[in-house]
């Protein structure tokens, strides 16, 4: 039963499973950025040993049989309570921006990342097929890094509509990052389509491809430099800490997202979590392995069973990297503006210059 319902989720395309599966991306997102919000309120609060979130007080709860009182002191209905805040509170528009691409830039900064979710493999089904929620797109991950580099448009319009002059300082900020470590970015990921072509693959920049080619070692054993660089380069395309330029409310107040507030100022908010699972993702499915439960054992047991064990071994990956997000954040103090753009340029693009050199060099000297 459960294989047939995948099946027709994945295969089908009646119109039905098609919004299905378009509301099932906005479900997701929505939740996993939620959740990150709270996994990130705990996790700090854990690390700098001071209480968090523990209590969202509601009587309707209290009367959930089994689960009342551990969703109420466990604080886990806390991101429903943000996003209606969020969404319920007073939409100011101020004056002085330019209205039309004010309202416009939220939109543009989260539809990439709604884009690529659906793009994204999950999985394997007992038939072959993969699970993803765009049935047939076996796309690559040049499409990937195009498309989630698109997000930087929404912070570059944001502070341009602001009128504001931290705003825009936080703009021209984002534009710079973006373009300084999407190169190293691209370089060193290179490797790994080296080692993913063989003479019988044709589509070497596949996600399926690369996932498959790892059944035997995952590419962080044999390309660690290609992954720290990889990792590295995605807290700075996701605008996380250390590399939070463009919001550093150090010296820019809140950067481009300055002027904004309540429902739009959550759009950016659900953005840049959404990036971060999105980044999380790629990582997984080019170094970690994807759905493969642990280096040479891709998978256990056979049938539904395997596909459920592949399906959970990629999200506690995801977990562990959301969490590894988290633990940077109040670990790694922030880098200076300079020292960001002295970083993406003259050590990672060097680095993987060189690395992809050896590696060219290596796999010439193979045959």
């Amino acid at each position: 039963m459960i294989e047939q319902i995948l099946n027709d989720l994945v295969l089908s395309p009646a119109w039905y499973y098609t919004a299905a599966r378009g509301l099932t991306v906005i479900v997701i997102l929505m939740s996993i950025a939620a959740y990150s919000v709270l996994l990130e309120r705990k996790a700090s609060a854990w690390i700098q040993g001071r209480v968090g979130p523990n209590r969202t007080n509601h009587p309707l709860i209290a009367w959930i049989p089994f689960f009342g009182n551990v969703l109420m002191r466990g604080g886990f209905i806390q991101p429903a309570a943000d996003g209606l805040k969020f969404l319920f509170k007073e939409d100011a528009l101020p004056g002085h921006v330019r209205k039309t691409f004010y309202i416009l830039a939220p939109c543009i900064a989260l539809a990439p990342a709604l884009i690529s979710l659906v793009m994204l493999p999950f999985g394997e089904l007992p038939s072959g097929q993969i699970i993803t929620l765009c049935p047939g797109a076996d796309i690559g991950v040049l499409f990937m890094f195009a498309i989630s580099s698109l997000g930087v448009y929404g912070i570059a319009l944001a502070g341009w509509a602001a009128n504001s002059k931290y705003p825009f300082l936080g703009a021209i900020r984002g534009s710079a990052q973006l373009i300084s470590y999407e190169l190293a970015m691209g370089l060193s990921v290179l490797t790994v389509f080296l080692a993913t072509a063989t003479p019988d693959q044709n589509n070497a920049l596949s996600l399926v491809s690369m996932v498959k080619a790892q059944t035997g070692a995952w590419n962080i054993l044999y390309h660690p430099v290609a992954a720290l660089i990889f990792l590295i380069c995605v807290f700075a395309e996701a605008n996380r800490h250390p590399f939070d330029m463009p919001e550093s409310e150090t010296d820019l107040v809140g950067g481009f997202h300055t002027e904004y507030g309540a429902f739009k100022f959550g759009l950016f908010f659900v953005a840049e979590y959404s990036h971060m699972v999105i980044g999380s993702s790629l990582f997984i499915l080019m170094f970690l392995g994807g759905w493969h439960i642990l280096p040479w054992l891709p998978t256990v047991g056979t049938g539904i069973f395997a596909t459920l064990l592949g399906l959970g071994s990629f999200f506690l990956k995801l977990a562990a990297f959301l969490f590894f997000f988290v633990w940077v954040r109040w670990t790694v103090p922030r880098f200076r503006y300079d020292q960001v753009m002295r970083i993406g340029w003259r050590v990672l693009l060097p680095i993987a210059v060189v690395n992809l050199l050896v590696y060219f060099i290596w796999y010439a000297v193979k045959g």
